[in-house]
């Protein structure tokens, strides 16, 4: 999908280039003394602020995708802290808990794999949740047994507990994007910037279609890459070979 918008608004930019140099051939045909005066000042200001707009958006969507790597790896070190502080749970309680957790992992690995399949991944979530609810429940009741080191409940239920809120954090951070109107501007400066190239070249009496090529298609890959930034588990750049962690954990949980 984000392809083939981009795509659309390569073929877009192309055809506000060529309207703009019709424009501006129109403009010579009525004075032939040139093109409007001032265009300079206009032109700077639509190509600085859409300098500034893809600076800022760019430096969001590589920022956020960091993040959401980085979330990964935590929810791994939460989920192996937890593990190792059910040693202080009675020995029946601990073996239950151990099975939860592998099951928990089971889902947790693979949960956001195919996000494009929402169904799917409601259904993963909703099976992690339903775990998450039971290793809490069966970890307090372990915890408040009289056989249970009066530690336990201080240690582990903490560990547990960041092991849970880091599932919300990282749901949250798949959702956090820019508002629909960042792209929509985005795109609306991409194609006024190509509508004043293809006018500024007008007086030429033969088309650059070299230069007004290379202008959409390096805007369009701008615009792709911040899109695929920005959703990383639909487009070419994805962070699923960070879920590794994740399988890694749950092979070394025995």
């Amino acid at each position: 999908m984000v392809f083939l918008l981009t795509a659309g608004l390569f073929l877009a930019m192309l055809f506000s280039a060529e309207l703009g140099r019709h424009i501006g051939v129109a403009r010579l045909a009525r004075d032939p003394e040139g093109l409007a005066k001032g265009a300079a000042a206009v032109e700077g200001a639509v190509f600085a602020l859409l300098g500034l707009l893809i600076a800022f958006t760019f430096s969001g969507a590589a920022s956020r995708f960091e993040d959401r790597r980085h979330l990964i790896t935590s929810e791994a070190n939460a989920i192996g802290t937890a593990w190792l502080r059910l040693d202080l749970l009675p020995g029946d309680a601990r073996s239950e808990m151990k099975d939860l957790f592998r099951r928990y992992l089971d889902v947790r690995s693979v949960v956001y794999r195919e996000v494009a399949d929402r169904v799917a991944t409601s259904a993963r979530l909703a099976e992690g949740a339903a775990l998450q609810a039971e290793i809490w429940s069966k970890a307090s009741s372990a915890c408040l047994r009289p056989d249970a080191p009066a530690q336990a409940a201080i240690v582990l239920l903490p560990a547990v507990n960041e092991m849970i809120d880091i599932t919300t954090t990282r749901e949250t951070a798949g959702r956090n994007h820019p508002p629909a109107i960042v792209f929509f501007l985005l795109a609306g400066l991409s194609l006024v910037g190509a509508l004043l190239v293809g006018y500024a070249g007008s007086p030429n009496k033969d088309r650059s279609w070299f230069h007004t090529v290379v202008f959409a298609g390096i805007l369009s890959v701008t615009v792709y890459v911040i899109a695929d930034l920005e959703f990383p588990r639909l487009g070419f750049i994805r962070i699923d070979s960070e879920d590794q962690v994740l399988v890694d954990l749950r092979k070394s949980l025995q």
